[in-house]
């Protein structure tokens, strides 16, 4: 049955076919359809592609990190002019003038100790003008004042600003004029006797101890003058460079500066420093560096090596903290300055008009 039915659908199929008529142009048509669809086909082919690279690029665009911005060009800038303070006014005596880095004036004097000058008189904060010795040196704390007169050219004189009293008190031959250890109890001078070289120190009492220097075992030439270290328990001598050519033009060389105990003048230790400490204060407070007057030009050094930091504008410098020193300016009105290890001026202070051509001396407030 399903054979029978199979070829009567055959023969139906035929009789339709074989009376169909031909379509004209469909050749034509069916081939412009195919080229249709085939570029249809491309072009959605070419689409997808596109799609897939912008698929692609997008998120590596998006997410690929920015150029880093080319460097700027660093401003030129040039070094801060220092902070200056205003002159003291016309009345500065009636208080202690304090200078950068919290120290003060303690005297003013002629160059050399002698001639009219001032003098701080701590316990009544002012100072007092000065006509009665040649030279007159406070101490850096409390109220006594060492004072010289050239009528008594062996003798030192201690006034007690606090009482007005005055004791005069046997040195000897002395070099030097009398300068203060930093804690204010003893004096040094340097003698050169004539049965000997060395230091003497004196006690505010007037008890003195003279400690004699070999000067073949320390040789030194060209202002050989004992100075307190910063501690004041030793004092130092400075050591010429022996075998090296010496000048009456310059300063002589340095092979460092010899220490002695100011207790019992022995040797203590040496520092291979390339010229002469000022004083006390020439060493920074924790003893690594120190200001010396080389051959040619101050020098800021290393105290165990002496090698030179950098130069300065002048060896009488005062540390005041671990890297600020306080100094005069060594040329025009001679202001006082806060300067770091540099020498670079951070704060200066001028000085009253009747202090500008005198020597002045300073301490701590």
């Amino acid at each position: 049955m399903t054979t029978q039915l199979d070829e009567m659908l055959r023969r139906a199929v035929r009789d339709l076919a074989g009376g169909a008529a031909p379509a004209p142009g469909l050749a034509v048509r069916a081939l412009g359809r195919g080229r249709r669809l085939r570029r249809r086909r491309r072009m959605t082919a070419g689409a997808a592609v596109l799609v897939a690279v912008v698929a692609t690029a997008v998120p590596f665009v998006l997410l690929r990190p920015r150029s880093a911005p080319l460097p700027a060009t660093p401003p030129v800038t040039a070094s801060p002019s220092p902070s200056l303070r205003p002159a003291p006014g016309a009345n500065w005596t009636a208080a202690p003038l304090v200078l950068p880095g919290d120290w003060v004036v303690t005297r003013a004097q002629v160059g050399g100790g002698s001639g009219n000058g001032f003098l701080l008189d701590r316990s009544r904060g002012r100072y007092v003008p000065t006509d009665r010795y040649d030279g007159i040196y406070p101490a850096p704390t409390g109220s006594l004042v060492a004072v010289v007169d050239e009528n008594r050219p062996r003798e030192v004189g201690l006034v007690d600003l606090a009482t007005g009293k005055t004791r005069w008190h046997q040195v000897g031959r002395a070099l030097t004029r009398p300068a203060w250890s930093p804690d204010g109890r003893r004096l040094l001078f340097t003698t050169d006797q004539v049965d000997h070289f060395g230091f003497i120190v004196v006690e505010r009492d007037g008890a003195r101890r003279t400690y004699p220097v070999s000067r073949e075992r320390f040789f030194c030439t060209d202002h050989c003058f004992f100075v307190w270290t910063r501690d004041g328990r030793e004092v130092a001598l400075q050591q010429t460079a022996d075998g090296k050519p010496r000048s009456e033009s310059t300063r002589h060389p340095r092979r460092g500066v010899q220490m002695f105990s100011a207790d019992d003048g022995r040797p203590t230790r040496f520092e291979p420093l390339p010229g002469d400490p000022a004083g006390p204060w020439a060493w920074s407070p924790d003893g690594k560096l120190v200001v010396v007057q080389g051959q040619q030009e101050p020098l800021l050094v290393e105290t165990t090596t002496g090698r030179v930091v950098n130069p300065l504008p002048t060896a009488d410098v005062t540390w005041v903290g671990d890297d600020r020193l306080l100094y005069r300016r060594p040329y025009g009105s001679g202001d006082f300055v806060l300067a770091d290890t540099t020498g670079r001026e951070l704060v200066r202070q001028p000085l009253p008009k009747q202090l500008v051509e005198l020597e002045v001396g300073v301490a701590p407030r």
